[in-house]
Parts: structure tokens; C-alpha cells; sequence
């Protein structure tokens, strides 16, 4: 099929294209220089073209997902709907399945990422992926309290440990290196956690420290396209900032190699507003962000995405299980607990973010701090850590935030808790973002760091078909002033292609084709590989409640499977 999407004000920044009045050609579900006259025309006048949204963390796909469905029968009655060309859906902040693919494609999103998959729970995943249309997708697998990482790094055996990722990222057909709280999901399955990255494991002997920098040397050596991705040890603890700007630093000095192409960077920090706090108590809790943005715009060897509070009713869910805990004493609001045996442990909580609250205004000050502070849009990525922050849906609310001061002023002076002006430096920061920074965080900066920039995230020729167009007319609209026109266009995209499919036509869903599964097949030393899975398969024996051959995922699980390649040096 062949389309011409004409007329559009193109906003792609990878091929500094600002705005531009210009065709995007489509042909076998690619972007090409040109098409036949037969081609089909999409006649975009007045509206905004941009690259298929890429969101790099989000919660969408596994077990601790469906708990917070099976569990909140109230979040599912709250959002429910029956789409023309699909099946019926429900949930506001966890959606099901097919609702997930529906309502990212409608905000003009094509690619997701599932941010924690338990490696014993990797088919339950990928089977869940089988069941949400539309949206390309990967999951990150948890590596930071897995015995065998702990024992192989503990020793300084980075080659084994090496060796044994790579068996993991491809027995769970899994894209990226997941490390949470490193140490204290382990000390969790104890009833502790660590604190700080000096506080070793119980049992284990080895630090956060040890083990984010272990991975770092992991990731380098297996040529990973994405970096580590890392969620801070002291999640939403008061103080915690000074965990998150020491973890930063540990693997500062380690370099990228040079044959993962596009990637710079040797870490990814996640959720990052959850980890800018000041102050010893919720008493004297303040925003840090400043300095962590500051610590973001010094140093190339760091990308972040944000966390950014929507001030809604949503459901926790972390592998940080002591965190969790921690919440649900906070709130009191029902709390499920998992641990998975030598390897994770997860909890899902309610949480309700009020604007009239306290904490959660200076948790919203604090997301916008960072996007508005941090001066490079290459480094920072819109999320929500839905549904932990709120959920995915809220992001053309976020986007009109960001590009309108009058829409924060008015939330800040109008419905937000004093302490958001009073904790915070967020009244006195007037920046506004441009449609081409918001079309870097949402598209351009996620598809770099993932390593899928030469097929995600742009408009140039070679790249996938998957192009987003919104009624929005950057000639008349000003985001400023108009900033519900902004919230409406990017909730309800006029087109999207999908592979050079339309899937989504004057906001509703008209098609729901498969999306691929990315996950990385690493090549390592054959001898050393077969070493260390002997050293795997009889610690199974031992301490697994299922057999080795019953762990990995098959083939048949990922019916568009696209493997990328890594090789170990």
C-alpha cells in the first residue's frame, strides 16, 4: 500500500525539521522519497505530522499488571469502553490488554516498553504482548537482586556474569539490563531493604554500588543498544537525592562502546522525579530537582525520563518491594506483595495524587522541575512510569503543561497545595516548550536510547511507517494561551499509520494489527557460555520451583519477533 500524507507542518528534529509544510511518502510500510500517482492521499492541511510516539518505560504488560487489574475492580468500572474496530476494554490506570494497544494509538503512540519482567515470569508477559494490538514492543528483565548476577560480580567475574545476561536476555527474549533497588529487593525477601548505595545485601556481601557498576561493565561488554536501566535505590524517601546523584556517578567513567552506533550514554535513570527529594521527613520535605537537573546538564554519560505526578487516583506497582510496603503504611489503602524466587519481588498499592495535598503538589513541582531545568531535550523523556506516577493517557496533559506556563500558573495558583510554590522553585520558571521539544521527548530522545533510532522516531526515508497526525495548526494555535486545544489534539490524533497501516482515523481505532517484539540475541564465547549455564541448570535443580527447560520463552511466543543483534568482545 502507498499513501501521500500531504501538506502537513512536519515537526521530525532527528532531520531538523521545525515545522516545515511538507509529504511524507509510505510504501510496503516504510517512509520513502517518493510514491506512484496511484498512491492514496491523506490530506493533512492545517495539521501536525510527527513520528510515531516512543514511551521507554512504562508498566503495561506481566504479572504485577494483572494484579493491578484482578485487584481494582474500581479502576476497571471508572474507564471502560467499546471500540468500533476492536474489543471492548476496561481501566483508567491499567487498562486491559487490548484497551493498552488502543488508547496509545489513539494519543498516536506505536511503540511501548513493558519497564520490569520478572525472568521466571517472562512467557506470562510475552503473552500478554500477544494480546495488546497495534504497538511495538519489548520488556527489560530484572537483574538487580538476581543471585546469579550478585554471586558472579561479588567474585569480580564480569565475564561470567556477562555470559550468564546474555543466556537471560535470550531465554526471556528480553531488550534491556533492569536493575531496581539493587540490594534491597533481596533484603526485602528478608524483611529489610538497603539503604543508600554502601548498605550490602544480607547474605550476599555485595553493594548497590558493586552491582550498578558490575552491570554497567555487563552491558558494555554484550554491546547492548539500550544502557542500564536504573531505578534508584531510597525511591520517594525524603533525602533521597543524594542517592540518586551518588548512584549517578558510579559508572561515569565507563565508556559506551564504540559498536552500539548511536548510544552515548552508559546509564538511563528512570522515574527520576521520585528521586529528587530533600529533607529528612515528610515534615521538611523538599524539591532537589534543581541540583539533580544541574548534575543532568553536566554530564553526557546520563539520560533520564521523568515520572511526572497527574494528580490522579492511579495503582502503584514496583519491583521495589520494600517501597511498596512503605506506601501502603503510609496510606493505608490495600497492598499486594510477590517475591520471585532468587531473582525479584514486586507490590501493587493504590495511591490517590491530590492537588490539595501536600506531597503529591511538590511531586508534581518537582517532574516539571526537571523537564523545565534540564536545557537539553536530548536527555530527559516524557513519562509518567505509568500507571506508578499516573496513567500513560495523561501525557497530552503533561505536554500542555509543559508548553504553557499560563496552564501551570493556574493549576499552581489555583488548585495546588501552597507547598508546590513553597518547596519548589516551580512558580518562578516561565520556559515553554516547542512542538519540536515535544517531539524530542516523546519520539526522537526514546528511540535513540533504546537503539531503534534508525527505524523509530523520525520521518526520514528507511525508517518505519508509523507517523502520528494531529489536528493541530502550529499557524494559529497558540500552545501558550490555547493549551486545551494542545491536551485535546495529542489525545485524539486525526491519523496514525502503523506500518504503513492506518490504525487510527479521526480519533477511533480502525484497525489492530499485530505489533513486533523486540529482544536482543547476544553472541558470547562458546566455551565460557556453556560453562556457565551447566553452573545455572544445577542451581535450577536446586533452588527453582520449576525445571530448566520450562523457563525460556519459546519462539512460538512472539508471533512478530525482531531480534537485535548484540556481540560480546
Amino acid at each position: 500500500m502507498e499513501y501521500i500524507i500531504k501538506n502537513g507542518f512536519v515537526y521530525c528534529p532527528l532531520n531538523n525539521v521545525d515545522g516545515e509544510k511538507m509529504d511524507i511518502c509510505v510504501k510496503d510500510g516504510k517512509i520513502v522519497e517518493s510514491v506512484s500517482d496511484s498512491a492514496k492521499v491523506i490530506d493533512a492541511s492545517g495539521k501536525m505530522v510527527m513520528p510515531g510516539g516512543v514511551d521507554p518505560h512504562s508498566h503495561i504488560a506481566g504479572a504485577k499488571v494483572n494484579v493491578g487489574r484482578m485487584y481494582r475492580p474500581e479502576d476497571s468500572r471508572r474507564d471502560a469502553e467499546k471500540f468500533r474496530a476492536g474489543r471492548a476494554g476496561s481501566g483508567f490506570s491499567v487498562p486491559s490488554t487490548f484497551m493498552t494497544g488502543y488508547r496509545y494509538a489513539q494519543m498516536g503512540y506505536t511503540t511501548a516498553m513493558e519497564a520490569a519482567m520478572p525472568p521466571l515470569l517472562a512467557r506470562h508477559t510475552h503473552e500478554e504482548f500477544h494480546d495488546t494490538p497495534i504497538i511495538d514492543h519489548a520488556a527489560y528483565p530484572l537483574f538487580g537482586n538476581n543471585w546469579f548476577v550478585m554471586e558472579y560480580l561479588k567474585d569480580g567475574d564480569v565475564d561470567a556474569c556477562a555470559a550468564y545476561a546474555s543466556w537471560l536476555l535470550r531465554a526471556t527474549k528480553g531488550y534491556a539490563i533492569k536493575i531496581v533497588n539493587p540490594a534491597g529487593t533481596e533484603a526485602w525477601g528478608w524483611g529489610g531493604n538497603v539503604h543508600g548505595i554502601y548498605d550490602p545485601a544480607p547474605y550476599f556481601d555485595i553493594t548497590p554500588a558493586e552491582i550498578i557498576k558490575g552491570l554497567a561493565e555487563v552491558n558494555e561488554k554484550l554491546q547492548l543498544p539500550h544502557s542500564i536501566h536504573l531505578h534508584c535505590n531510597d525511591l520517594g524517601h525524603p533525602g533521597n537525592y543524594e542517592t540518586t546523584l551518588a548512584s549517578f556517578d558510579v559508572p561515569k567513567n565507563i565508556k559506551p562502546d564504540p559498536a552500539t552506533g548511536e548510544r552515548d550514554t552508559v546509564l538511563y535513570a528512570t522515574h527520576v522525579q521520585f528521586h529528587s527529594y530533600g529533607g529528612t521527613t515528610w515534615r521538611d520535605f523538599v524539591s532537589e530537582a534543581p541540583k539533580v537537573a544541574d548534575y543532568v546538564n553536566r554530564n553526557d554519560h546520563v539520560v533520564i525520563d521523568v515520572g511526572q505526578i497527574t494528580l490522579d487516583e492511579t495503582t502503584t506497582m514496583t519491583a521495589d518491594g520494600p517501597m511498596e510496603y512503605d506506601l501502603h503504611s503510609l496510606n493505608g489503602l490495600k497492598w499486594a506483595n510477590c517475591d520471585v524466587e532468587l531473582e525479584t519481588g514486586s507490590g501493587v498499592v493504590p495511591f490517590i495524587y491530590s492537588a490539595r495535598a501536600p506531597v503529591p503538589a511538590v511531586q508534581w513541582a518537582i517532574g516539571m522541575e526537571l523537564f523545565l531545568l534540564i536545557d537539553d531535550p536530548g536527555k530527559v523523556c516524557l513519562t509518567t512510569d505509568s500507571p506508578n506516577a499516573g496513567p500513560f493517557t495523561r501525557y497530552p496533559r503533561v505536554i500542555a503543561w509543559l508548553m504553557s506556563n499560563k496552564y501551570r500558573m493556574n493549576l499552581i495558583e489555583g488548585e495546588l497545595h501552597k507547598w508546590a510554590q513553597r518547596k519548589s522553585t516551580i512558580a518562578t520558571i516561565d520556559r515553554e516548550y516547542t512542538f519540536s521539544e515535544i517531539a524530542q521527548i516523546t519520539r526522537v530522545t526514546s528511540a535513540k536510547v533504546l537503539g531503534l533510532s534508525e527505524t523509530k522516531g523520525h520521518l526520514g526515508a528507511g525508517a518505519d511507517a508509523d507517523i502520528a497526525v494531529y489536528n493541530i495548526n502550529p499557524e494559529t494555535v497558540d500552545p501558550s494561551a490555547d493549551y486545551m486545544a494542545i491536551e485535546e489534539g495529542f489525545s485524539r490524533a486525526a491519523y496514525v499509520l502503523k506500518d504503513g497501516e492506518i490504525v487510527v482515523k479521526d480519533g477511533e481505532v480502525v484497525a489492530s494489527p499485530h505489533g513486533r517484539t523486540y529482544w536482543i540475541d547476544t553472541q558470547v564465547d562458546e566455551s565460557l557460555y556453556n560453562e556457565v549455564l551447566a553452573s545455572v541448570e544445577s542451581k535450577f535443580k536446586q533452588y527453582y520451583s520449576v525445571n530448566f527447560a520450562n523457563y525460556p520463552v519459546q519462539d512460538e511466543y512472539l508471533p512478530k519477533s525482531a531480534p537485535v543483534k548484540g556481540v560480546m568482545l
